[in-house]
């Protein structure tokens, strides 16, 4: 009972087994079944079915504790013996219209009405869910834990009467699927292949909790954005993409996908803000590390449940991972490395980092190893569109050989990883990707007679050039040039005006609610037949997968083109939840039998690039492009176990925790440990603030401001403190004012000061560099 309401089918609650000659389970008891009572505690006994191949015994144990029940389930196999499934327990619920879905403890989701016909299974090796209904707001969590050892697994199933089938499943080792690698099966119920039991008991305990899904999935108050629409993307389109554990991508689970080529993975974790997407994302790189990286560094560029996409002779049955059939994507060298280095930020894990030290700058070797005419740019594998191969994500186009999308994504791989190397105190090889990176980004800006990739005849960046010298994709390749932004390859001005303009115009002519892969057709020669006549698949549709470049690289220029488009994403996902590969440059309606969690990404720029969230390894870090419509903002975000609040207008920012407060009109970071706060303005780790303070008790900071050579902050707490002002040039002479009381100090030989004060609140500060 959910708030009065029975959400079972008549079938109910029960466990039981399926041995290859039948059905046995605790709906229908062979033995004499006990019920004992106490306060707060029933026990169920004698619980007892199966045959001779294999007998079963159990015990429940259900315990109320706070809000809670508790459901120990005891069961003793009186054989070994081999099933074909079980159910420990399935719960039958009673039709697919309960639950909109069930987000699940690995951050990937359930989405019930994908389970479309009868028999439709989908098995991950996680057990605790949490099933919602997103009109009434109730939610159901189930969490779990299994004893003695064991581990669990789930499977969801669409059951005959409509049922919507939850099933556990609890067993010594991981189970294997039965049908290659899927995790999604049509039309059949046995997801997992048979497994063996041992004579012996075995037990799992349930914990059965309500939840207000409206108040536990909150995101805050959000003044001009549909906050109930982000809320419902991000726990479905967002989640979707999670096939299993150690197995984060974007095509997700209903066609058992995988690209390896795509960048975004740890941005999504990002704004999802849910620590098992975080630890399970973790857990998918360390698994790519091992599994689909050769020894040479090339990084394989799919996963899939069976083969049938690959380059003959290339997938690996026991991993899934392979070459794509198109060609060699080479951008699943750059997306290894930016998604580690990104998700690095969220876990601070710098022994996880280390681990992934020797991968990241293999990765990044094959890929710089491939200049072969030492021009700073980086060849693909493919030579020419004769080829008719790929290099990238666009994968039936044929750019080849210097591709401006592939190096413009080696340039972020290339400055994200510098920075890693810098936390892991290799200084030599951080300056070494950073110069790399300069490099680079000189090469892609020449002009296409110079070798580089600009055209100022068509004020865009083009995609490719052959090795023979001919230059491709000059029908304005919207990836690329966003890329070419977003990136910070393009810093001209000029260049960013006459780029976007020309988009943001074209756009609009057409009334799309999001931007084309391309706005003019590839040449015939260029595309896979099946993108011809244009507009068609790669060769104009609707990819919102690539959003979060849009938004990136409008939110310098017209913020307010930002977020129009991420309105429109939002309107969008109201009118058919974002359920497609792509949208139809013609029709506007989706495409494609495939669903791509990437479609998300416009809506986890708007927590990266409008409201700022910069999480770093050492800190919390807020980088806002706030606009009036925008001002109030107020929502928490959870960072490795410490909530902030955050609170955010234009040029006034707020980030608060229960041990300290900290308003600036500036980006910043900050983090605190025992007494001590540190603030980074900037958000950047060349200066600092550490506060110490002489108790306890929470800092208040406001008005933080640190620009150029004055720093000024008001605090707001009473207590006796230690300032210290790192990152200052070593011996000159600053004046300081503590409530207009000033006096001349000195920066020390390290670049420091400090400073001792016993402060009331509203204690000014000032800290200003002398002429």
């Amino acid at each position: 009972m959910i708030k009065g309401q029975n959400v079972l089918s008549s079938a109910g609650v029960y466990t039981g087994i399926r041995t290859s000659d039948g059905i046995f389970s605790a709906a229908k008891s062979q033995g004499k079944v006990a019920v004992t009572t106490t306060k707060n505690e029933i026990t169920i006994s004698g619980i007892r079915y199966g045959n001779t191949v294999l007998m079963v015994e159990e015990q429940w144990h259900f315990k109320r504790v706070a809000r809670k029940i508790t459901w120990r389930i005891e069961r003793e196999y009186k054989q070994d013996a081999e099933l074909e499934d079980m159910a420990f327990p399935g719960w039958h619920f009673a039709d697919l219209s309960v639950w909109k879905g069930g987000i699940l403890d690995n951050g990937g989701m359930v989405w019930c009405k994908y389970l479309k016909q009868e028999g439709d299974t989908y098995g991950v090796h996680t057990g605790g869910v949490t099933f919602w209904n997103a009109v009434s707001g109730n939610a159901l969590r189930i969490s779990t834990r299994p004893e003695n050892n064991s581990v669990i697994a789930s499977k969801y199933t669409h059951a005959p009467n409509n049922e919507f089938v939850s099933t556990q499943l609890v067993t010594e080792q991981p189970l294997r699927q039965r049908y290659d690698l899927s995790r999604f099966v049509s039309g059949k119920e046995n997801v997992f292949a048979p497994f063996k039991v041992k004579k012996g008991r075995t037990s799992v305990q349930y914990e059965l909790q309500y939840i207000d899904y409206f108040q536990e999935y909150s995101r805050g108050t959000l003044p001009g954005i549909d906050v109930d629409a982000v809320r419902e993307l991000l726990n479905t389109t967002g989640r979707y993409g999670v096939v299993d554990n150690n197995i984060i991508g974007a095509n997700g689970w209903l066609t058992n996908w995988k690209c390896l080529h795509e960048p975004f993975f740890a941005q999504i974790g990002m704004a999802l803000n849910d620590s098992h997407y975080t630890k399970n994302f973790s857990a998918t790189l360390d698994q790519e590390r091992d599994q689909a990286m050769g020894k040479d560094g090339r990084v394989l560029s799919r996963w899939h449940n069976a083969p049938g996409d690959e380059i003959p002779g290339t997938y690996n049955r026991e991993t899934g991972y392979y070459e794509a059939m198109w060609g060699y994507t080479i951008d699943s060298q750059t997306g290894y490395v930016i998604n580690t280095s990104e998700q690095f930020d969220l876990n601070g894990d710098l022994h996880w980092l280390r681990a992934h030290q020797v991968a990241c700058e293999k990765a990044l070797d094959w890929l710089i190893r491939r200049d072969e005419n030492h021009n700073g740019i980086f060849e693909m594998v493919n030579n020419n569109i004769a080829d008719k191969k790929c290099s990238d994500w666009l994968d039936i186009v044929w750019a080849s050989y210097e591709n401006a999308f592939v190096n413009a994504q080696l340039y972020e791989a290339l400055t994200l990883w510098g920075n890693c190397e810098k936390v892991l105190g290799n200084q030599s090889q951080a300056a070494r990707y950073l110069q790399i990176a300069a490099t680079l980004k000189t090469a892609f800006n020449k002009n296409l007679d110079e070798g580089g990739f600009w055209s100022a005849e068509k004020n865009q960046y083009v995609y490719w050039r052959d090795k023979d010298g001919t230059v491709h994709g000059d029908n304005l390749v919207t990836p690329v040039n966003f890329a070419a932004i977003a990136f910070g390859l393009c810093d001209d001005p000029k260049r960013i005006a006459l780029i976007l303009d020309q988009i943001e115009h074209r756009t609009t002519a057409e009334n799309l609610f999001h931007w084309p892969l391309c706005f003019d057709s590839f040449k015939q020669a260029e595309v896979q037949e099946g993108n011809w006549p244009f507009p068609r698949y790669e060769n104009g549709d609707i990819f919102p997968t690539w959003g979060y470049l849009g938004v990136r690289a409008y939110v310098g220029y017209d913020k307010a083109i930002a977020l129009k488009y991420i309105d429109h994403l939002l309107q969008q996902y109201k009118k058919d939840g974002l359920s497609s590969q792509r949208y139809s440059r013609t029709t506007q309606l989706g495409l494609g039998d495939d669903i791509l969690a990437g479609i998300c990404t416009s809506i986890t720029a708007l927590y990266r690039d409008i409201y700022g969230i910069r999480p770093k390894w050492n800190r919390m870090g807020i980088e806002p492009n706030m606009t009036p419509a925008l001002n109030g903002t107020t929502f928490s975000y959870t960072l490795r176990d410490t909530v902030y609040r955050l609170t955010l207008r234009v040029n006034d920012y707020v980030m608060s925790t229960q041990g300290f407060s900290v308003s600036s009109s500036k980006a910043f970071g900050a983090s605190k440990t025992g007494n001590s706060l540190i603030f980074y303005p900037g958000n950047q780790d060349s200066t600092t603030l550490t506060i110490n303070a002489g108790s306890g008790k929470p800092i208040a900071i406001n008005g933080m401001d640190w620009s150029g050579s004055t720093a000024t902050w008001t605090v707001a707490s009473q207590d006796n403190y230690t300032f210290t002002l790192k990152g200052l040039s070593p011996g000159t002479v600053y004046r300081l004012s503590i409530n207009g009381v000033s006096r001349t100090v000195k920066i020390q030989a390290d670049g420091s000061v400090t400073i001792r004060q016993l402060c009331q609140p509203d204690t000014k500060f000032i800290l200003r560099k002398t002429a």
